[in-house]
Parts: structure tokens; sequence; C-alpha cells
């Protein structure tokens, strides 16, 4: 298979990998991708030629996922949600920083703008500058003492296989104070595309934490959407700032500390003000006091 040939049928290889890995049926892979179980099979064979290792097994006429292909199959998704959402417009750079509009993707939306870190010093809550300083100070260690503060407000996450699991959430965090203590509790083992709201971007959501991982530092997102709150099915509009943290457990195995303050004040390319401040005036985080 040549070079040319290869780069233009990429994204339609990753796409019957992605849908046959899911159902494990090459027949409701055909249904779902409006194919042909020739064009299927090709597409699986041809990408397992590319990347040197068998993806699938067949016995007894049934798929099943090679370890190879467990492997590939989170890194395979995200590729075509990105790559989707950049045909659609959606995704892209500004000043070098990422940005992503979602709209009435299963019944949500989502806008996030990356920001410099400096700009959180611009912030009227004390809550993400006083985690930062608490994070440099514990030198990332999610145990040490400086982290006591600031650790009820956090949403920590353990890196699992190819998903990021949530093994603790705060509660002053804002998702308790969002869902409640229920959502709060049963949050813990899920991963980000388990949480509330995430399953319809899971994989455009996990992409700030896999950068986090990489630099082992910090990064800032200002991000609104509508999510269902604990009392309602009703789609409820909120907007925040979050700081990722790369943190350590004390193994020396890597988390990610998330601290979200919800505010009105946020800024996002293309999200007019108006929107920015549809959220609920009741639902703006109080201004914590640190000692």
């Amino acid at each position: 298979m040549s070079e040319n040939h290869s780069s233009h049928l990429l994204f339609e290889q990753m796409k019957s990998f992605a849908s046959l890995a899911r159902t494990l049926n090459l027949s409701q892979t055909v249904r779902d991708l409006e194919s042909t179980r020739q064009t299927v099979r090709r597409h699986i064979a041809q990408l397992e030629a590319a990347k040197g290792e068998d993806l699938f097994r067949i016995e007894d006429r049934r798929y099943y996922l090679t370890d190879a292909g467990e492997r590939s199959l989170r890194e395979a998704e995200e590729l075509i949600a990105r790559g989707e959402a950049w045909l659609n417009g959606a995704s892209g750079h500004i000043n070098g920083l990422f940005h992503l509009t979602a709209q009435h993707v299963q019944g949500f939306t989502y806008y996030l703008q990356q920001h410099p870190l400096s700009m959180m010093w611009n912030s009227r809550s004390p809550l993400l500058p006083f985690g930062l300083q608490s994070w440099a100070a514990a030198r990332g260690k999610i145990e040490d003492a400086a982290f006591e503060q600031i650790r009820p407000y956090l949403m920590i996450f353990r890196r699992l296989a190819n998903d990021w699991i949530c093994v603790e959430v705060g509660d002053k965090s804002s998702f308790a104070t969002w869902y409640g203590w229920r959502w709060e509790r049963s949050s813990v083992g899920r991963g980000i595309a388990d949480l509330p709201g995430g399953s319809g971007f899971a994989n455009l959501l996990s992409q700030p934490f896999h950068d986090t991982r990489i630099n082992e530092g910090l990064r800032l997102d200002h991000i609104h959407t509508r999510l269902k709150a604990a009392d309602s099915d009703d789609l409820i509009p909120i907007s925040y700032e979050r700081l990722l943290m790369g943190c350590f457990f004390p193994d020396g195995s890597r988390a990610i500390a998330a601290l979200i303050n919800r505010t009105h004040e946020i800024s996002i390319d293309g999200l007019s003000d108006e929107v920015a401040r549809s959220m609920p005036a009741n639902l703006v985080m109080d201004n914590p006091t640190f000692g």
C-alpha cells in the first residue's frame, strides 16, 4: 500500500476499526457505517498491515480484540473525534492554545478555550491561585501537607489502561456541589467518559488530561457547557475555569488533580458574554478563605 494511498484512506480505516472494536459484530458495523463487509474487512487488513500487528482475532466467526487492538482503540477514537471536530470547524488553536466548540452533540453544547497560566491572576476568586501555590509547595505530591487545604476542592484522577479514572471527589469541589453527595460518592471509580455529561465528548474531554500528563505540569481552561443538575433533568448552563495539575501518588504513579471554579468570568473566543453569564447566579461558587 503506497504512502499516499494509506494517508488518503487512514481516516476511513480508523473509523472501520473503531466501529468494529466497539461492536465486535461485522454486520452491525456495516450497518453503522453504511458500508459493506468487504470494505470493512479491507480497511482492517490494511490498518493491520500498516501497523504490523493484528488488531483482531477471529474465533468461530466471532471478532475479539487483541492486546494490540485494546491499546490502539482509545487513541484511534481520539484521532477520529479530533479529526471530525476539525473538519466541522469545531476545534483548532488560537495563539497556539487549544480551542473547541461542540454544539448540540447528544443534547449538549461544549465550549473550551485554553489560556496561559498567567490569566488566573485576573480571577476574582482565590481558589485557582491558591491551588497553584499549593501544588508548587507540595511539588505535585498528592499526600503532601501543602495540599491539605485545597484537597476538599479537588477531583483526583488516576491513569488506568487508556482512561482517566476518578479516585477522589472533594466534598467542596464543583462536582460535588453541582451534583450532590450521591453523585460525589458514586463517581469514584468511573472514567471520564462515564461521568455525568461526559459520554458525548469523552474523547475530546480527555485530551487536556493527556496533555497535562505528558508535560507533568499545569493547564488552565475556560469552559462553558450545559449539564443536568442533581435535582433536574433539564440542561442547565454552567461556566467555569479549570486548573489541571500533574501530580504523583505516594507510590510514584501519576495523577491529575482538577480544580474547578464556577464563575461568570470566563473568556472563550466566539462565545458571547450573554451566554457565558447564562449560568444561574446562585450556582456561582463562593470565594473560599484559606489560612
